[in-house]
């Protein structure tokens, strides 16, 4: 019990002491004692109460009369406080009404102080907004008049220098926003713009090709002809009657040069003329200030690749007409004008390196299409025309900067074309003149008729020239066509050897190589189908070559003319020679043999009538009707041979002799003629005397004693042994050199006599009882069996 109560005591003094929010725990520890604690602290509780109200109570009685006397003074100044709030009171009302204007007036400086101030910050803030403002209405200006290299550099001094210093604001927030789409804007709208340039010089490329063509060849016809007038010796060499013409024409072209350019000298159009370029710069210049220069390159020379493969592409029927061809090198002369313009007024857009690129890709495609589409061209005039228009081309862009040696390569493939062209017509032509030519000699009739000829035709005979008039050119109507024509053809191959830029030598030598082809391939060919053709006879031949043999004398003129057209010497080193001589022989050959084959051939017509009776007893006394007829023709036709230089009469005479002759053994030796009577034999001999008497009358002069009748020394011999029936002797001098019978051949003789013994046999059935027919009948047995033997030695030997 005497333990608790100090431990009352300590939880009272902890309660006095701690804040009332922790008493819990401490008033937790009273419950937590002995039993009956509660009872004894509640105790000790009101025990300590009532000694501090006594303590209260003596304080409060201690303190009383200080408050009785505050009080008491309190009540005293109350009535004079009342006093001073009613004067304070009155004081105020007086202050306040007298303040109220000078609060209003106070209120107005105040508010007017405010909206100085308010005014002087908008107009500081406008004075930096309102250039801003400007800018982006100067910007939309420039966007409405489509002047955007103008509006990029404007947006970009909105970016670097006005937009900065006003950031804070929402509408330039929106113009921050709005800038990229308007370079977006402006880079479409560009790009459309140079979309539609692109199409534009697509199409305007032509136009611009054939502007640049016509100026150039303008300029190379103008320098050509100065040339020519100031050249006093140009073409006083060719013929004369086309000198004067082309020293008139020189004239009057040079004038109408002079002409013609002093009215074009202002309509001169370039090709900035027919096209704007502004887009290209306007574009360049856009995607240069956005950065994007090299994508805008790379864009640019990507479609102009694409242009320039359609431009090379030509039409299927390009080769039809020259207009074609004028086209297709229109456009690609414009593209490549367009190219070179922009290479020069822009910097990095087009390159030199990228133009030559450009163009070597191009110029590949240009040969292969020119080779493909030229080997279709049949014309010579649409050739010529080709090449001019090609010599343009090269020369056109030749003055733009780019390299065209492989067009001058091309044009000597197409040269050689031209030439098969030319082969071709004037194969044509020739024909022609042969089909025409009536194969007679040329009938003059005057002076006048001469000297038209002679004015063709290089032709000069002093026997002739002393005969009187009327008289006859040896040559016919065709050879001086002939020559006219080879001249016209060394005119047309000297057409398209003008503006090849090669020397005279060249020239000459190309010249001389193009006739060397016409007289050996086409002249030649032709000479040898008119030879060939069958409705041309023995005469017709004879005088092709006559004329063969004046074209053949007529070729150093031509040379000649080559010469004074090329004003190069025939002595020069590399000087070709014209062939015409090999030609012209080869033709007289060809017709010598045709001659020779035509006679063979009639001798075989006339040989094809004969009518023998070969079982005839008796001759008719006469030789037969054909072979007269066939004499009386050879007659005729070696008189016609006077012309011909002598070996050939006197080779066709002897040919048509020996075919005779062989034509003749053959008859005798045929193998379906079975029996040959005396009587045949005789008549025979009879036809064979009639040959020798025509050989032996010199149809063709020039042979020497009896060297025409040895073509029928084998017939002769033969018929000479049946007719005197001189076996023993040829039997006995065979093999002799000086034998009578020594062309006759065992074999031969042989099949000859077993004819004749045949038909012996089948025309004398009793001749068994006829002694002098047994004894001969005989006779042909033994030396049936005698040729036999000599026919086998023969054929041991061999």
């Amino acid at each position: 019990m005497a333990e608790s109560l100090p431990e009352h005591d300590r939880i009272l003094q902890e309660i006095e002491s701690t804040d009332t929010a922790c008493v819990g725990p401490t008033l937790r520890s009273v419950y937590d004692d002995q039993p009956n604690a509660h009872q004894r602290f509640m105790e000790k509780l009101d025990a300590c109460i009532r000694n501090h109200d006594r303590e209260i109570e003596k304080m409060c009685n201690f303190h009383h009369q200080g408050f009785v006397d505050a009080i008491t003074e309190l009540l005293k100044v109350r009535a004079d406080a009342e006093k001073l709030k009613v004067q304070v009171t009155d004081t105020n009302r007086r202050l306040q009404d007298a303040g109220k204007e000078v609060i209003a007036q106070t209120e107005e400086i105040i508010r007017c102080r405010v909206q100085q101030r308010n005014i002087t910050t908008v107009v500081e803030k406008l004075q930096l907004c309102l250039p801003v403002l400007e800018m982006y209405s100067k910007l939309k200006e420039q966007m409405k008049v489509k002047r955007y290299y103008s509006a990029l550099k404007t947006m970009e001094q909105l970016e670097n220098l006005y937009l900065p210093r006003v950031s804070q604001y929402r509408f330039c927030q929106i113009m921050i926003e709005n800038l990229p789409k308007l370079r977006e804007e402006i880079k479409e709208i560009s790009m459309s713009d140079l979309k539609d340039f692109l199409e534009s010089i697509r199409k305007h490329s032509d136009r611009i090709g054939e502007t640049a063509m016509k100026q150039a060849q303008q300029q190379k016809t103008f320098s050509t002809t100065l040339q020519k007038h100031h050249n006093v010796n140009y073409g006083r060499n060719m013929h004369l009657g086309r000198s004067r013409i082309l020293e008139s024409r020189n004239e009057m072209t040079l004038k109408r040069t002079f002409e013609e350019d002093d009215e074009h000298d202002e309509e001169v159009l370039t090709a900035q003329d027919l096209v704007d370029f502004s887009p290209v710069y306007r574009c360049l210049h856009i995607y240069s200030v956005l950065g994007d220069g090299e994508i805008f390159e790379n864009y640019y020379r990507k479609q102009r690749r694409k242009q320039a493969r359609l431009v090379l592409q030509p039409q299927s029927s390009m080769h039809e007409t020259v207009e074609g061809y004028r086209r297709y090198f229109s456009q690609i002369v414009g593209f490549f004008v367009v190219e070179d313009h922009i290479l020069h007024v822009t910097q990095g857009l087009v390159t030199r390196t990228y133009t030559d690129e450009l163009w070597n890709m191009a110029l590949s495609k240009i040969i292969a299409v020119l080779r493909t589409h030229s080997s279709y061209c049949n014309d010579p005039d649409l050739v010529l025309e080709l090449k001019n228009l090609i010599v343009v081309f090269a020369d056109t862009l030749q003055g733009y900067g780019f390299p065209v040696n492989r067009l001058f390569d091309l044009l000597f493939e197409i040269r050689d074309q031209y030439n098969e062209t030319l082969l071709k017509k004037w194969s044509g032509l020739f024909r022609d003149i042969f089909e025409a030519d009536n194969y007679s000699p040329i009938p003059v009739a005057n002076e006048e008729e001469y000297k038209i000829v002679i004015s063709k035709f290089p032709f000069q005979d002093s026997e002739l020239d002393k005969q009187c008039f009327p008289k006859k050119l040896p040559m016919s109507q065709s050879v001086p066509q002939i020559y006219i024509q080879v001249k016209e053809f060394i005119y047309a191959s000297l057409k398209f050897s003008e503006s090849l830029h090669r020397s005279s030598t060249e020239i000459d030598d190309m010249l001389r190589k193009s006739t060397n082809l016409l007289l050996t391939r086409t002249l030649s060919s032709c000479l040898q189908n008119l030879i060939k053709k069958p409705h041309i006879g023995l005469t017709e031949l004879v005088q092709i070559i006559i004329n063969t043999t004046h074209l053949e004398l007529a070729c150093k003129y031509l040379e000649d003319f080559i010469s004074n057209i090329t004003n190069i010497s025939q002595v020069t080193v590399h000087t070709a020679r014209l062939y015409g001589l090999s030609t012209f022989k080869d033709a007289r050959h060809a017709a010598e043999g045709e001659i020779y084959t035509k006679l063979n051939q009639k001798i075989d017509e006339f040989i094809q009538i004969a009518d023998y009776d070969w079982t005839m007893s008796e001759s008719d006394g006469r030789a037969s009707g054909y072979l007269m007829d066939l004499i009386n023709f050879l007659r005729s036709t070696f008189q016609v041979f006077t012309h011909l230089p002598g070996k050939v009469a006197q080779t066709a005479c002897m040919s048509a002799c020996q075919h005779l002759s062989t034509s003749l053994m053959q008859m005798l030796l045929d193998t379906e003629l079975k029996q040959i009577s005396m009587g045949a034999i005789q008549q025979f001999n009879l036809d064979v005397i009639q040959c020798e008497l025509f050989a032996s009358s010199e149809p063709v002069p020039g042979f020497q004693g009896d060297t025409l009748q040895l073509a029928f020394i084998d017939l002769r011999q033969l018929l000479d042994l049946f007719m005197v029936w001189d076996w023993s002797t040829y039997l006995a001098d065979y093999g002799q050199a000086t034998s009578k019978y020594l062309r006759v051949n065992p074999s031969t003789a042989l099949t000859l006599l077993e004819k004749m013994r045949d038909s012996s046999k089948k025309n004398n059935i009793f001749a068994q009882f006829r002694k002098n027919d047994r004894d001969k009948q005989k006779l042909i047995e033994t030396v049936v069996k005698q040729l036999r033997s000599l026919v086998n030695g023969m054929s041991q030997h061999t």
